[in-house]
C-alpha cells in the first residue's frame, strides 16, 4: 500500500513550528488511487500543470511556468531575472547542439552556496554561537571540471572548501582549491603517498586535515609525519550508534564501511598522547549516509557526536573543528515529507539544530564550541542543471474498436459478448465490467491456442477488451477511490514514449536503485496532458526505461504527457539530477557523455559559458580498445573483396564506407 503524502503534508502544516523540530510520521492508506484526470478537455491553465507537475515543490525558487506553457528557470532563485527553457533549448539547437543535452546553470551553483552561508549565518546569530561555519564540497558528486572551478570561484567569499575521497579526487582538490584558508578534507582508504601529499599540501598554504578511517591508518600518519618533519593535522571518522534512514542508512553504525568505534578513538588518543602529538588531533567527522529524510535523525547523530567531541576535549585533544558530514536532502518530489524522495526539514531548520545541540553540548561542559563543517554535495549541485531529452515516437495499446459484423449473429460467440460488455460500461458496473472482459479475453487466448479462434479474430477480441479497459479507465480516473483489483489499469494501459537518451548513462541512479527525479515536458503545458506513458529509453535492455514518477501520494506508475503533434519536437525535462549522474554513468550500449553547456544570465538574457562535447562514437569505441582507422581500413578491405566477387557496386562500396566513416565522429544518439 502506498504512504499518504497529502495527509503527512498536512499534518506538517498543523505541527507547532518549531525550527529545531520536525520528524512526521509514516502513515498507511488502504485505498489504492488511479491519477485521475482532474480536469479533463476543458479550461486547462498553466497552475493546474503546476500542481500536476509538482514544479512548486521541488522547483522553488529555480523552476516554474509562463504564461506561453513553458518551463522556466531562475538561476539566481528570489533575486529575479528568468529564462525560458523552450526558448534556450531551440536556440541551443540552433547552434548544433544536438540532444540529449545537459544544461547546466552556474548561477544556481552561486546561489545554492550562498544560502547554505547564509542559512549557517542566521543560526549562528540566533544562538549566539562563538564559532564559525565552513562548508566543504564533496568531490565525489560531481568531479567534473568546471563544475568543480565554479565552486571554487562562488565559495571564495565563504572559505568553502573540497572533500576528496580518493586519491584522484585529493589531485582534483589540491590544484583547483586556491582560496586561502579553505579546508580541505581528506577522507577514504590512504597509502603512504596520499599521506605525504595531503601534509606537504600545508607548505602551500593550504588546510589539509587527514581523517583517519581505519585505525591501520594511525600508524602511517605518524610514521609519515615523523619523516617529513611536518606536524599534521588529523581527524577521526566515528561510527555512531545513531542509524540514517532510507538506501543509505547503513552508512553508519557498528557495520559501517567506514569509521572507527568508540574503543578505536580511544585507541587513538593514546597513541597519539604517547608520541607526543595528541596536540594533531583537531577534528571529529561523522556521516549517516546521503539523503536523510528526517529532520529527527539529523538531530539524534549531532546530539551523540557533540558528546564525543567535548569528551575528545577534555581528553587534550586539540579540538577544533567538529565535521557533520554529508546527508541533507534534497525535496525531490515537493512533498516536504520524510519520504525518501523528499525530506521534512528545510535548510535552515538543519543549521538551525546543528548549531543549537553543539552549543548545547558544549556549553553543559565548559568546551570552547568547534568551527562546524559540513559536506554537503546533494543539497548545492543538484538543483544546478537539467537533462533535456527529445521523445522519439510512442506506442499504445490497440484500444481502437474493431470492424463489427452488422449482424452479431455472424460474429464468433466471444467477439459478440465483448462487444456487448463494451457497450454496457457505466459508473455502477465498471468494475463488474472489467471482470467479464478480462474473463473474455482469457476464453479468447484459450480457444486461440486449440485451434477454434483464427487470427483475425483473436485481433478483434484483443482490440474490443483493450478498448473495455480504456473505458473503464476514464471512469476510474474520475473516481476518488478505486477498488484494488483495478490499481494495476493505469499501467497496464500506459502508452510507452521512446525518448533519445539512455538512461543508464544519464540517470543511473533511476535504474540502479530506484531514485526518483521529477521528470516533465517543458513546453506545451497550457494544454491538458490526455496521455498517460512511461518512458523507454534507447538501450536494447528491458531495464532501460522509467516506471516511477514522483506524486504527492506515494509513487506514480506513469507520468502524464500531451499527444505527439507530427512534425514537431516534443521535449521532456529532468531535474535536480546534478549529484552524482554524471560520474556513475555507464555506457551500455555504448552510449557516450552528452553534450553539455553551461549558462550565466545576464542582464541582457544569458551567456554561454562553456560548451563540453559530448562523446563520439570514435571516443566511445577507443573506451574499449578499439582504433577507428583499423575499423576503417576493415570494411574497405571487405568492400574490394565485395567487389572482386561483383556482391556490391562501387557506388555502393563508397556509400558504406563514407557513411560508415561520418558515423564514427558523430554523437553516440540519434539525430534529428
Amino acid at each position: 500500500m502506498g504512504v499518504d503524502r497529502s495527509q503527512l503534508l498536512a499534518e506538517t502544516e498543523n505541527l507547532e513550528t518549531d525550527e529545531r523540530s520536525g520528524a512526521i510520521a509514516k502513515h498507511s492508506n488502504n485505498s489504492t488511487r488511479l491519477q485521475r484526470a482532474d480536469f479533463p478537455n476543458r479550461n486547462w491553465t498553466i497552475e493546474k500543470s503546476e500542481n500536476l507537475y509538482r514544479i512548486g515543490g521541488w522547483g522553488e525558487p529555480y523552476f516554474s511556468i509562463n504564461a506561453a506553457g513553458h518551463v522556466t528557470v531562475s538561476p539566481q532563485g528570489d533575486r529575479g531575472g528568468s529564462l525560458d527553457l523552450f526558448e534556450l533549448v531551440n536556440a541551443l539547437r540552433e547552434r548544433n547542439l544536438s540532444l540529449p543535452l545537459l544544461i547546466r546553470f552556474s548561477d544556481i551553483l552561486e546561489h545554492r552556496i550562498e544560502r547554505l552561508n547564509a542559512c549557517f549565518a542566521k543560526a549562528i546569530a540566533r544562538y549566539n554561537y562563538a564559532g564559525t561555519y565552513r562548508g566543504v564540497f564533496p568531490v565525489k558528486c560531481n568531479q567534473q571540471k568546471h563544475l568543480v572551478a565554479d565552486i571554487v570561484r562562488f565559495g571564495r567569499p565563504y572559505q568553502f572548501g573540497l572533500e576528496a575521497g580518493s586519491k584522484p579526487e585529493l589531485m582534483i582538490a589540491l590544484a583547483m582549491l586556491d582560496t586561502l584558508g579553505s579546508l580541505l578534507i581528506c577522507n577514504g582508504y590512504k597509502d603512504r603517498e596520499y599521506m605525504e601529499t595531503a601534509m606537504l599540501a600545508q607548505r602551500l598554504g593550504q588546510c589539509p586535515i587527514v581523517v583517519l578511517e581505519q585505525i591501520e591508518e594511525l600508524p602511517l600518519a605518524i610514521e609519515v609525519s615523523r619523516s617529513l618533519g611536518i606536524e599534521p593535522m588529523l581527524g577521526v571518522r566515528a561510527k555512531l550508534s545513531a542509524r540514517g534512514v532510507g538506501r543509505w542508512g547503513t552508512s553508519s553504525g557498528d557495520r559501517a564501511k567506514f569509521g572507527l568505534t568508540i574503543p578505536e578513538i580511544i585507541e587513538v588518543v593514546d597513541r597519539l598522547r604517547s608520541e607526543g602529538m595528541l596536540g594533531s588531533l583537531q577534528l571529529l567527522h561523522y556521516h549517516i549516509g546521503s539523503q536523510i529524510s528526517s529532520i529527527s535523525v539529523i538531530k539524534e547523530a549531532i546530539q551523540e557526536a557533540s558528546k564525543i567531541y567535548v569528551e575528545l576535549a577534555q581528553l587534550g585533544a586539540n579540538m577544533k573543528y567538529l565535521d557533520v558530514g554529508g546527508g541533507l536532502g534534497v525535496d525531490y518530489d515537493g512533498s516536504q515529507t520524510n519520504f525518501h524522495a523528499s525530506k521534512n526539514y528545510t535548510l535552515q531548520n538543519y543549521a538551525n539544530d546543528v548549531i543549537a545541540e553543539v552549543k548545547d553540548a558544549c556549553d553543559e561542559r565548559n568546551v570552547p564550541v568547534p568551527m562546524l563543517i559540513s559536506e554537503s554535495g546533494r543539497a548545492v549541485s543538484s538543483h544546478q542543471s537539467v537533462l533535456i531529452f527529445d521523445v522519439l515516437s510512442t506506442s499504445g495499446v490497440p484500444a481502437d474498436l474493431p470492424a463489427i459484423a452488422s449482424d452479431p449473429e455472424e460474429e464468433h460467440p466471444i467477439i459478440r459478448n465483448l462487444s456487448e460488455t463494451y457497450k454496457s460500461i457505466s459508473v455502477e458496473n465498471y468494475q463488474e465490467a472489467f471482470h467479464d472482459a478480462t474473463q473474455f479475453k482469457e476464453e479468447a487466448l484459450s480457444r486461440f491456442n486449440f485451434g477454434y479462434l483464427s487470427l483475425t479474430q483473436r485481433a478483434s477480441a484483443d482490440r474490443l477488451y483493450w478498448a473495455c479497459c480504456k473505458r473503464i479507465l476514464e471512469i476510474a480516473r474520475q473516481q476518488e477511490y478505486v477498488p484494488d483489483d483495478l490499481e494495476d489499469l493505469e499501467k497496464i494501459m500506459a502508452s510507452i514514449y521512446y525518448v533519445n537518451l539512455s538512461v543508464f548513462q544519464s540517470a543511473p541512479d533511476s535504474w540502479a536503485i530506484d531514485q526518483l527525479f521529477p521528470i516533465m515536458p517543458i513546453h506545451r503545458l497550457d494544454e491538458e496532458p490526455t496521455e498517460r506513458g512511461i518512458i523507454a529509453d534507447l538501450t536494447c535492455d528491458s531495464d532501460g526505461k522509467i516506471d516511477q514518477f514522483i506524486d504527492l501520494r506515494d509513487v506514480k506508475p506513469v507520468l502524464e504527457f500531451h499527444p505527439l503533434k507530427s512534425g514537431e519536437p516534443y521535449y521532456l525535462g529532468l531535474f535536480l539530477g546534478g549529484a552524482y549522474q554524471e560520474i556513475m554513468g555507464n555506457l551500455h550500449n555504448l552510449f557516450g557523455d552528452t553534450n553539455a553547456v553551461h549558462i550565466h544570465l545576464t542582464p541582457k538574457g544569458y551567456q554561454i559559458e562553456h560548451v563540453v562535447k559530448g562523446d563520439t562514437m570514435t571516443e566511445v569505441l577507443s573506451y574499449v580498445q578499439y582504433n577507428a582507422e583499423d575499423l576503417v581500413e576493415n570494411i574497405r578491405r571487405r568492400s574490394e573483396q565485395a567487389l572482386l566477387e561483383k556482391r556490391i557496386t562501387l557506388q555502393e562500396s563508397q556509400r558504406l564506407l563514407q557513411n560508415y566513416e561520418r558515423s564514427l565522429g558523430r554523437y553516440t544518439y540519434l539525430s534529428p
